[in-house]
């Protein structure tokens, strides 16, 4: 892989053009050009558009993560144009199964099998009741009431 540093240098070389000169000609410090080609500083952002516009590169070729000089919105507009368009995977839905009938044993459900004792439902009745009365019992209540009043609006 091209690094920034490589690059700039190579366009510089391709353009005839010494450091001192290429960094005069942007308008960048004398000695600009040699720190990020040596790698002790990294162009910002705006120099390296005023780098990529001097040159007639896009900023990603600049960058060294394209191998196209051509101007590009961003690297995956160039990606997608250069190529033909590969066929696009869609997962086929699963088919929809039935719901399953409830489990009955001798006639009850198993909801009712496991609250035949008076105890068990008691004890189930607390626990509801219990949720119910705390603050996001309460919540969840007013919840559904609202959702029940502007249904009947």
């Amino acid at each position: 892989m091209v690094t920034m540093a490589q690059r700039i240098e190579a366009l510089r070389d391709e353009a005839g053009l010494s450091r001192p000169a290429l960094s005069a000609a942007v308008g960048f410090p004398k000695n600009a050009i040699e720190k990020f080609e040596t790698g002790r500083a990294t162009p910002t952002k705006e120099q390296q558009e005023k780098l990529a516009s001097y040159f007639g590169v896009s900023i990603f070729y600049l960058r060294g993560e394209s191998g196209d000089r051509t101007r590009q919105e961003d690297w995956m507009s160039g990606a997608l144009s250069s190529r033909e368009e590969e066929p696009v995977y869609r997962p086929t839905p699963a088919p929809k199964r039935p719901k399953p009938e409830p489990v009955q044993s001798g006639g009850a459900t198993m909801l009712e099998a496991l609250f035949a004792s008076k105890q068990a439902k008691e004890q189930f009745k607390a626990m509801v009741l219990e949720v119910l009365r705390s603050p996001e019992g309460q919540d969840a209540i007013a919840q559904v009431v609202w959702k029940e009043l502007a249904k009947r609006k």
